[in-house]
């Protein structure tokens, strides 16, 4: 199997609209395309199962700004 050396981007269509996908070795990221800010998840967060926690945390952060 290839190991993730570097990052790599897809773009993905989600509810009509274009994101770009990047997956890299600390984790992955979700945002709209042309955009800097997303969603964000390390693999740690992952495997542990504490994605969800992570992701609310995160919106939770964006919302107080």
């Amino acid at each position: 199997m290839t190991r993730l050396n570097k990052p790599l981007r897809r773009e993905v269509l989600v509810g009509g609209r274009s994101y770009t996908l990047t997956i890299d070795p600390e984790g992955m990221k979700l945002a709209r395309k042309g955009r800097r800010k997303g969603v964000q998840l390390g693999w740690r967060e992952i495997v542990s199962g504490d994605a969800g926690l992570a992701r609310a945390l995160q919106a939770s952060l964006e919302a107080a700004r």
